[in-house]
Parts: structure tokens; C-alpha cells; sequence
């Protein structure tokens, strides 16, 4: 059984990965561009079997103790009346808001913290070349040094640098028309623990959401068909969203100037990840890398967590390695497939173009929001997470 795994990328899939292989006796080293391990990032949730993994893992409880704190949704107007809103503890399940709702980086360190006692973890790391050898894989590090592992595993995310490496043009990416920019924004009086979006005129919306360390977390969104802005500098993208949002209204002028000093700007132009197979050789994709469904799946962390653990457990049972990956991807796919099935009307429908748009727009989420129908909207906006069933890996758990 191949025992060497390289792991590229240090998030959510990358660290549970880590977590289950090193536990099942693999040598694992994980590598990571950033210079050291990366806090911060926007509101993830975990729903469905993504939450039983955490709880074979043994996180569950920690990862419930360390949520945003989130309540639930409410949409406003420009004088911030509310005009519809969401309660999760009111629906007896997940909503727009899940129970475990938590911040990216926050996930990232709570797998990060066990996993390391059982990778090795390299920062300030990435690969430069990939060849295929005898018995696994031959890998040139920006460092200059050159290793071999029986495994590589890539799990990047959905630029991934390495899977263009050895998936040269495989990638058919599906453009989702919407460009999200995301970061940390002082907490002021007023605050609160919902989820407060507001929409403007032009296909734009503002939100923002509480987290537990006394900041919020701010969202810029346009739905536009893509271009070149995730290339552009950060200084380049502020002055876009600032033309761009000048006469929003709400508490745009807020976000805007926070946005100047913040210390987590990031701005996305959504896609999915669209690839034929997941695995050539010893090399093998994991989470956004693979599949990236984009935030508008809402299971993107479900689907990370739960991706490592079929791969690990497939891994484990089987002493071929490429007959693992095509297990792996055999689970999972059909979860992806569903979970990438986002009708792209959707994004266009939730930011009307016009102020009578917004207003017919306000007026079906009242008819959502209703108490008698709650629960059935508010499974609208929990993602796919329910469709996965995951097969049990005894010899991964015991």
C-alpha cells in the first residue's frame, strides 16, 4: 500500500484530509503557499454528513462552539426596515443560516490543530513541476527541491496552480455571472446576530454578517457576466467596487470605507470546476480543486469535509491506488453533480435589476418568510447537503 502523500493546500480539505490519512498510517506532508497557517475568511456551514464526519472526528462540539454565531437571515430595504427574515431555531433544521455556521478559517484551524500532530506541514511552499515515476510521483518545490511521493494530493482550491499542471485544459469551467468581493468590517452599535442583505438597483446587493470575534463580515455582490477583475490588483478591485457602489445607499458608505483598511480583501469572479475525472496516475484532486461548486451551492465545506473522508477511507481499504481514486470519485460525484446543478437563473432572480424588480423580489420572500411556510423555503436555501449518503469506512474509523 502506497504510504507517502503530499498534500498542496492547507484549508478545509486539505487539513481533514491530512487528518484521516495520518491517522490511518500514512506519511503525509502538507504543503501551503501562504507563509504561515491562514485565519480569517467568510461564513461556511457544515450541514447534513458533513457533520457526522466531524463528529467520527471528533470536532462536532468544537465546531459548534466556535460559530459566528448567526441567528438567521433578514432582508432590508434602504432604511434598514426588515422586509423578510428567517429564524434557523424557529425551522427545527437548517436554513439560509445553518446550526453550524462558522467562519472558513476557523474550520481550517480546528482541523488543522489535530492534523498537524500527525503531517508534517511546510508554509511558504508550492510546486513548480510534476512527473509521473514508477511508483508514484516525482515533485519540484519552489525551493528548488525535488521529492518523491507514492501520492499526490491536490486540494488548492478552485485556481488551483498544480492542477493545471497535470490537467492542462481539462478544466471547463461554468461562470456563475457574479463577482463577490469579501472582508472584515468593524462591529458598530446596532449590530446584531442576523444576516442582514440588502439589494440595490443595478444587480447589486450589500450583506453583512456577525462572527464571534467582535468584527463582521462584509459581502459586495454583482451579477454580471465575468471578466478579468479576480486578476486585477486589490487597489484596482476597491476602486471598481467603490465606483461600482458609490449610490448604493443602505450601509454601503460603511462597508466601502472599511474596505479600505481591511486586512482580508478578497474578490471572486464565481465559477465552477468542471473536470472529467479527479485523478491521472498518483495524482489526485480534492474539494474546490475538483469540483468548486462556488458559495451559491452552499455546500462547499459539506462536500470538502466529506470528499477527504471517502478518499481517505477508499485509501485505506484498497491497495491500489488508482482503483482508490476511482472509488472516490465513483461516491462522490453524483453529490457534486447535484450540488453544481444551480439553475444560473437563480443569481440573476435574488439581484433584480430595477427598483420594481427589488420590489417583486421583496414581496415573494414576505410570502416565503410566512411562519406557514418556513420550513419548506428555508430548505431552499440549505444546498444539497441532505442528497449525500457516505458509504461507512470501519477500517478508516477504528
Amino acid at each position: 500500500m502506497a504510504r507517502t502523500v503530499l498534500i498542496s493546500g492547507a484549508s478545509i480539505a486539505g487539513c481533514a484530509a491530512a487528518w484521516w490519512l495520518g491517522r490511518n498510517g500514512f506519511d503525509v506532508t502538507v504543503i501551503e503557499k501562504a507563509s504561515e497557517f491562514r485565519d480569517g475568511g467568510q461564513n461556511v456551514d457544515v450541514r447534513g454528513e458533513g457533520r457526522k464526519v466531524l463528529r467520527l472526528m471528533g470536532l462536532e462540539d468544537a465546531a459548534l462552539a466556535h460559530g459566528t454565531g448567526e441567528k438567521g437571515i433578514a432582508w432590508v430595504d434602504e432604511n434598514d426596515d426588515v422586509v423578510a427574515k428567517i429564524i434557523t431555531e424557529k425551522l427545527g433544521t437548517d436554513g439560509p443560516t445553518a446550526e453550524m455556521e462558522i467562519l472558513r478559517g476557523d474550520l481550517s484551524r480546528l482541523l488543522y490543530e489535530p492534523a498537524r500532530a500527525r503531517a508534517a506541514f511546510r508554509f511558504g511552499e508550492t510546486i513548480r513541476s510534476v512527473a509521473p515515476t514508477a511508483h508514484g510521483v516525482s515533485v519540484r518545490f519552489k525551493s528548488g527541491a525535488e521529492e518523491e511521493y507514492d501520492i499526490l494530493l491536490v486540494a488548492e482550491g478552485v485556481g488551483s496552480s498544480t492542477r493545471e499542471l497535470v490537467f492542462s485544459g481539462q478544466n471547463s469551467p461554468r461562470w456563475m455571472d457574479m463577482t463577490m468581493a469579501y472582508f472584515t468590517i468593524p462591529r458598530v452599535t446596532g449590530d446584531d446576530q442576523l444576516w442582514r442583505w440588502f439589494n440595490a438597483p443595478g444587480c447589486r446587493s450589500v450583506s453583512i454578517r456577525p462572527d464571534m470575534h467582535g468584527t463582521m463580515r462584509a459581502n459586495l455582490s454583482l451579477h454580471r457576466r465575468h471578466g478579468d477583475k479576480a486578476d486585477w490588483d486589490p487597489s484596482q478591485q476597491k476602486a471598481w467596487l467603490r465606483d461600482e457602489f458609490r449610490d448604493a445607499g443602505w450601509r454601503t458608505p460603511r462597508v466601502l470605507d472599511a474596505m479600505e483598511t481591511t486586512q482580508d480583501f478578497y474578490l471572486d469572479v464565481l465559477r465552477q470546476v468542471r473536470m472529467p475525472r479527479w485523478s491521472q496516475g498518483r495524482v489526485v484532486l480534492l474539494g474546490d480543486a475538483a469540483w468548486c461548486v462556488t458559495p451559491l451551492g452552499g455546500v462547499g465545506a459539506t462536500l470538502a469535509i466529506s470528499g477527504a473522508y471517502v478518499l481517505a477511507g477508499e485509501l485505506v481499504t484498497n491497495s491500489d491506488v488508482e482503483g482508490a481514486f476511482q472509488k472516490y470519485e465513483a461516491v462522490m460525484r453524483p453529490f457534486v453533480r447535484k450540488a453544481q446543478g444551480i439553475p444560473k437563473i437563480v443569481p440573476r432572480l435574488v439581484h433584480p435589476r430595477t427598483r420594481t424588480g427589488i420590489a417583486v423580489l421583496h414581496g415573494i420572500l414576505r410570502v416565503m418568510a410566512a411562519p406557514s411556510l418556513q420550513k419548506v423555503s428555508g430548505g431552499l436555501f440549505a444546498g444539497n447537503a441532505e442528497a449525500i449518503d457516505l458509504p461507512q469506512y470501519s477500517a478508516l474509523t477504528r
